[in-house]
């Protein structure tokens, strides 16, 4: 069997998404997701000019050999872009793999760890009292685990928070950034009254999450996990800027709010120390970004040595495609934590297709050969790209800063 051709699909269809699909001489082909949110041209061209005329020819069942080659073989390694497009690469090769075996994806990792998985929705407020409402909401719909992020008194936007209830915080499309003011005194001064009204209402079955977006200095994400500890969240997320990993061990010397962390990894040697060290406790570096199925599980066996989990990122800035292949990944790793959901839009959910099912709190991968997801190209020529960017953060005084 051989690679005859691959092509890359870059849609819009509410978030820009891309997609590579990989085609054999047999008929089966594989799809990967490749998008990388506000650089996402610049992986269609890794993958267009570098990688795709490297593919033909090759034997696609060769999964492990190809990522050696495209790892390896391009001298500069790592980094976002090269390792999504290596991601893309190898979740299709998966997808095609597991089809020829007209098996889910799952069992070819090595079978089922648990009967469904985990996850977590997002309950954003301009507010505390409207993000109780939306935490209300989220339980309603069967969530046992909820984000919770609220405004902060004095900032006018917040990253991560909605300007309307029920609706996306994403920012709107734009040829360039919007900047946001950011005050970390307010922000500190205010954010544990959020999580003490969500135990209040909703009492201690409910897991609480939080994302500080990397705001912090160590210091001071060790004063906020002090402060939150009697709110028993399930974790606290990426707190500081990770690049540090050092950093952690401050913060780790301060509290017991369990740390999450790993979104903007795209490698092992990204989160080594942390989990060596066990600085962290749950690794979020997702799939699309970090080198794909076969890349994540070396990160996910190292990690469960040291008893750190999985809780890989799943927002709508990855397509359904990373979705279905995480949940195959989810289903089988033993050292699994939880899994990150934020509903794709309908015209999202047009483009793609997929068998996962979510019910109560839980989704479930299905049983469809390959990772269950798939893309109608036709529908999707219909949302061309559209120039979108994440915003940047300043301080009060406009000093650049972490977000």
């Amino acid at each position: 069997m051989k690679i005859i051709s691959a092509k890359v699909i870059v849609t819009c269809p509410g978030r820009n998404l891309v997609t590579l699909k990989i085609e054999t001489d047999s008929g089966v082909y594989g799809i990967g997701d490749a998008t990388l949110n506000g650089r996402e041209l610049a992986v269609v061209s890794y993958l267009q000019d570098h990688v795709i005329p490297t593919l033909i020819g090759k034997d696609p069942h060769r999964i492990e050999d190809i990522w050696q080659y495209l790892y390896r073989g391009a001298y500069w390694r790592r980094g976002p872009i090269s390792m999504t497009a290596i991601a893309a690469v190898d979740v299709a090769l998966w997808d095609i793999k597991a089809k020829i075996a007209e098996l889910p994806l799952y069992q070819l990792l090595g079978g089922k760890s648990r009967e469904k998985v985990m996850v977590y929705g997002h309950a954003t407020g301009l507010d505390i009292e409207s993000c109780l409402a939306e935490v209300e909401r989220h339980i309603e719909l069967g969530y046992k685990a909820v984000r919770v992020q609220c405004g902060i008194p004095g900032i006018a936007t917040t990253y991560g928070v909605a300007k309307e209830a029920g609706k996306p915080y994403e920012p709107a499309d734009s040829s360039l950034p919007s900047e946001h003011v950011w005050s970390t005194e307010k922000y500190l001064n205010h954010v544990p009254s959020l999580f003490k009204a969500v135990r209040e209402k909703f009492g201690e079955e409910l897991h609480i999450l939080h994302d500080v977006h990397h705001r912090l200095t160590p210091i001071q994400a060790a004063r906020l996990g002090k402060e939150v500890e009697p709110y028993h969240l399930f974790w606290l997320e990426d707190c500081t800027p990770a690049e540090n990993q050092s950093a952690f061990e401050l913060i780790r010397q301060h509290t017991t709010t369990p740390l999450a962390v790993g979104e903007v990894f795209n490698s092992l040697h990204d989160c080594q120390g942390l989990i060596q060290n066990q600085l962290i406790d749950y690794i979020r570096a997702p799939i699309t970004h970090a080198g794909g199925i076969t890349n994540v599980r070396r990160i996910a066996d190292f990690a469960a040595v040291f008893q750190v989990k999985t809780g890989f990122h799943g927002a709508t800035d990855l397509s359904p495609v990373c979705m279905g292949a995480a949940l195959h990944f989810d289903t089988w790793v033993p050292n699994f934590g939880i899994q990150e959901h934020m509903p794709h839009s309908p015209e999202t959910e047009s483009v793609f297709s997929h068998a996962y099912q979510f019910k109560d709190g839980f989704f479930t991968p299905g049983e469809t050969p390959g990772h269950g997801v798939d893309i109608d190209e036709e529908l999707a020529a219909n949302y061309p790209y559209k120039p979108a960017y994440l915003p940047v953060n300043r301080l009060e005084d406009g000093t650049l800063w972490n977000w």
